[in-house]
């Protein structure tokens, strides 16, 4: 890409799985800050013909930069989005980081177990809100234990019978003595946007939601 007069504009992606496929996206559309997939340890990285950089954190925190104005766009997955309810712009689903969020139990308690007959459980989850949320709607109630990783170990050490989490493949679950009870909803990345910066830069946000929609439809 030739160098550029536009804003600058500052993009926040989270670390892990799908940094990869974002990364992706973003060369399609000519941004190419050199090192993101190598360096593990640089936060931030440049491209300055595309006068554009990149914040690499965690998926939690994408939210946050965004909303307070750090960055003016960021990829995050539907799942964070969901249980934070950020007041921020959501122009574009990418369809990348797909995965599913689940209700699992002990693979001995699914034998003699039916989920129409819960009325009170106990559910150990890193996603309190949506868990409550979905839970209620079905006129269940329920005690939360929220952890923040390892999930899996709860039913193991008795801390709850059940959990709430992502799976991808299913194969975590499995390792664990785990099955699927119910699919609570399907999960992929988005596109979020600072409400600021849609007033600030008006045309490079649109310039940029515009060749993704384009890149998404050349996949």
């Amino acid at each position: 890409m030739k160098k550029t007069t536009s804003e600058h504009i500052t993009i926040a992606l989270p670390k892990g799985r799908v940094l990869k496929e974002a990364i992706s996206l973003f060369k399609k559309i000519g941004i190419k800050p050199k090192g993101v997939l190598t360096d593990s340890r640089k936060l931030i990285f440049e491209d300055k013909d595309a006068n554009a950089q990149f914040m690499i954190i965690r998926a939690q925190d994408v939210p946050t930069y965004v909303e307070y104005g750090a960055a003016d766009m960021g990829i995050v997955g539907k799942d964070v989005l969901l249980e934070q309810q950020r007041d921020i712009y959501e122009p574009l689903d990418l369809g990348i980081g797909f995965c599913r969020m689940v209700v699992a139990e002990p693979k001995k308690l699914r034998r003699i177990d039916n989920p129409q007959h819960w009325t009170r459980i106990r559910v150990a989850t890193k996603y309190p809100n949506i868990t409550m949320k979905y839970f209620l709607s079905k006129g269940i109630q329920v005690e939360i234990i929220k952890l923040y990783g390892s999930i899996e170990l709860a039913p193991i050490l008795g801390l709850s019978e059940r959990i709430v989490d992502l799976v991808s493949t299913g194969e975590t679950l499995r390792k664990n003595g785990l099955v699927e009870v119910e699919e609570i909803m399907k999960v992929t990345s988005k596109l979020i946007v600072n409400r600021a910066a849609l007033k600030t830069k008006p045309n490079r946000i649109k310039e940029i939601i515009e060749r993704l929609q384009m890149a998404l439809t050349q996949k």
